[in-house]
């Protein structure tokens, strides 16, 4: 839980948000990829690292940044990136490329996949740069575009408003949160009218219920009674809300530049985009890795990083183990529960499957 004692042990956080640097690393090249088939991860969530998976032609289907990816019921993966030519790139879990499709967005950042009461499936995608939002079928046809927050009165024209991901409730309604913008997060109903928001920016250490960089958010429903997960990147946490917006826990990843969480069975996944690193914690590296929450929020496993250590029940600060990976930007499980990791800033590499062998 968040509590006004995290303030001391989380100063060297808010150093590092004050000064991060995000510095291009190249990533490995398809010839020579070092750490192909090595083994990441802890207990049993232990993986084979497969960097050469993709089989799309870098010269017909280049990505830019791998930014998200979902699996849809009939298997196939959607990978979201932010080239214009490919903003969605279409794979078998073999790596087959089947098709490629855009919407010409530059900025594109967030990919949602619901599955509507009658089993027809959307994408919802993100543009911070564009500030739009906007629903499409799996073959990318527009459906819904949400309406730009000062629009509905929800924001004043003068504030900034950069929505970086979404999640659907089991009633439809979309919730935006506006990660690079002005940190609230905002409810529409399924066919676009504004709701209701919550949230907003907050320059605190410790502030429960506010955001500095509300990167990513879920819909959990491993409790029953579903609520939201939103990610707190900067503060290196995940806070969880009920659907009407009010606070309910968080849990406090000390050193984790955390992504948007990714629920699977019992289980959150994410991608760590920028690590601490373990001489200087005012300043960052841009690798990161994986890491895997139980349900209670402890931590199981960082492929690529640390096995997680906690100390009279506290979690010391995770770090990168081997640059396996650049800025691990999003996670997908699919249905064997293996991984796909997509990267930021990499040098346009396609995403590294993970093996599960644990």
């Amino acid at each position: 839980m968040i509590t006004s004692s995290s303030l001391n042990r989380r100063r060297f956080t808010l150093g590092a948000a004050s000064a991060i640097a995000m510095p291009y690393l190249q990533a490995q090249s398809k010839t020579a990829p070092e750490f192909h088939g090595e083994t990441v991860g802890h207990g049993a969530f232990r993986y084979r690292v497969d960097k050469l998976w993709s089989q799309a032609d870098p010269a017909k289907a280049p990505v830019k940044d791998c930014h998200e990816m979902v699996q849809a019921a009939d298997g196939r993966l959607f990978l979201l990136t932010n080239h214009k030519q490919n903003n969605v790139l279409i794979h078998d879990v073999k790596g087959a490329l089947l098709g490629t499709w855009t919407l010409g967005l530059s900025g594109a950042h967030g990919l949602t996949l619901h599955s509507e009461a009658d089993g027809k499936e959307f994408l919802y995608l993100t543009d911070p740069g564009a500030g739009r939002v906007v629903k499409a079928t799996l073959d990318g046809q527009i459906v819904l575009e949400l309406p730009h927050p000062s629009k509905v009165g929800a924001y004043k024209p003068t504030e900034l408003y950069s929505p970086t991901e979404t999640a659907v409730a089991p009633n439809g309604d979309i919730y935006v949160a506006d990660g690079y913008g002005s940190q609230f997060v905002l409810r529409y109903d399924k066919a676009g009218k504004f709701i209701s928001k919550f949230g907003g920016k907050s320059t605190q250490p410790v502030n429960p219920g506010k955001f500095m960089q509300a990167h990513g958010i879920a819909l959990d429903t491993r409790g029953g009674s579903p609520l939201l997960v939103v990610t707190e990147r900067i503060r290196n946490e995940f806070n969880w809300f009920t659907l009407e917006g009010e606070h309910v826990r968080g849990v406090y990843l000390p050193g984790a530049y955390v992504s948007r969480p990714v629920i699977h069975g019992k289980h959150l996944y994410s991608g760590v985009c920028f690590g601490a690193r373990p001489d200087d914690y005012r300043m960052w590296q841009g690798r990161g890795f994986v890491t895997i929450l139980d349900e209670a929020g402890k931590v199981l496993s960082n492929p690529g990083g640390l096995p997680p250590v906690y100390e009279e029940g506290r979690l010391k600060v995770m770090l990168q183990h081997k640059p396996v990976f650049n800025n691990c930007h999003d996670v997908c499980v699919d249905s064997a529960a293996d991984l796909y990791v997509c990267q930021w800033n990499s040098g346009g590499v396609y995403p590294y499957k993970l093996r599960r062998e644990g």
